[in-house]
């Protein structure tokens, strides 16, 4: 959505050259870094169909499947190193996804704070009965030769089709940005996460675990499900690679196989620059995308430059008027960011009222 490493990483300009330390670690297999680039994968957009519960009437198996959706997103990674894009107040990002059953799901983001940086975002699929809907804190800092960004915030999925359920709530791991002073940039993600579900007592802790200095193994989760103080099962693997479920009576299921299904992404559908609005991100940046894919790095500063200093300008007349910012597509309650939206319980008017919530006035280009 919007680049998750700006606060740190954006002092550090210095040109990569190809010395025998610009590598990654030599025990590494192919898939198990991943260098920072300006395209970053959705984990909201992976594995759509493993969220359709509403027939599903085991409480635990409704659990493992948000669980599966979650951990299954996480191999969509970054391809190659970026220059940061700075997320800009009152900043949007909205697009639909179409999926191979002719359903669609549909989402927008928007930046809702500058200081402290909180980016908020909501997708939604009526016609699979999904939602989810959720806030961003990144906060970064340095550590040597690393960048380590705690990802506070939370995704809130909802199976529409199961209310009951209300909401199954979870958290991200962070994520360590590795070389950015020498060698080559990748990425790791370490630390803790948790999901859980108050309504079926479900609880998931998840280990992300960065490869140690001597020992250890790159993209390692492991984890427990327990239903109250009961432990059913456990998660172990690589999110980059498999992962597995196995429940406390020993049964065992592959949870995700990035090498069978990792290319199972739907295509989203962004309308073109010349039909965006000025804060629509992709025309908000597209100089400094176009500098940093012709790989000329003097123009790229000048175009990041430009962005911030505008938006620095906007918001000095915004303090002389005294005026406050008001998010267009969120807003917040009792700490939590939500869209500006009532979604009809029909899945055919719930599609209407969203495509009006996001689009207002649909692009030329736009098919229903």
């Amino acid at each position: 959505m919007m680049g998750l490493f700006n606060q740190a990483a954006q002092k550090v300009y210095k040109p990569r050259g190809t010395s025998e330390d610009d590598k990654a670690p030599e025990d590494t297999e192919p898939d198990d870094t991943s260098i920072l680039d300006e395209n970053e994968g959705s984990i909201i957009a992976s594995l759509i169909s493993q969220l359709r519960a509403e027939n599903c009437d085991d409480p635990e198996e409704r659990f493992i499947r948000v669980l599966q959706y979650y951990l299954a997103g996480w191999h969509i990674k970054p391809k190659g190193v970026k220059k940061p894009y700075n997320p800009v107040l009152g900043e949007f990002f909205r697009c639909r996804y179409d999926y191979p059953d002719g359903s669609r799901g549909f989402y927008i983001a928007e930046q809702v704070s500058h200081h402290p940086p909180v980016s908020a975002f909501y997708y939604v699929s009526p016609a699979n009965k999904v939602a989810v809907i959720g806030e961003l804190r990144p906060k970064s800092k340095f550590l040597g030769n690393s960048v380590s960004t705690t990802m506070e915030g939370e995704n809130r999925v909802y199976l529409l089709g199961r209310p009951d359920d209300k909401e199954y709530v979870v958290s991200m791991p962070n994520m360590y940005a590795r070389g950015i002073l020498w060698g080559k940039m990748f990425l790791e993600l370490g630390d803790s996460c948790m999901a859980k579900n108050e309504q079926t007592g479900h609880y998931a802790d998840i280990q992300f675990k960065t490869k140690g200095y001597f020992s250890g193994t790159y993209n390692a989760i492991s984890g427990k499900i327990r239903r109250g103080n009961t432990e059913t099962g456990e998660v172990s693997g690589k999110w980059s690679a498999l992962m597995e479920y196995k429940s406390s009576k020993g049964e065992k299921r592959v949870l995700f196989d990035a090498a069978k299904d990792g290319q199972n992404i739907a295509p989203k559908w962004v309308a073109p620059e010349d039909e965006q609005e000025p804060d629509e991100s992709r025309r908000m940046w597209s100089k400094l995308t176009r500098a940093i894919v012709a790989k000329d790095m003097d123009a790229a500063t000048e175009a990041k430059t430009a962005v911030e200093e505008s938006q620095r300008e906007a918001r000095r007349r915004m303090d002389e008027r005294g005026e406050v910012h008001v998010p267009r597509f969120f807003q917040e309650r009792n700490g939590r960011w939500e869209p500006k939206l009532q979604l009809p319980s029909d899945p055919q008017e719930a599609i209407q009222a969203v495509e009006k919530f996001i689009w207002p006035t649909l692009p030329p280009s736009y098919v229903s």
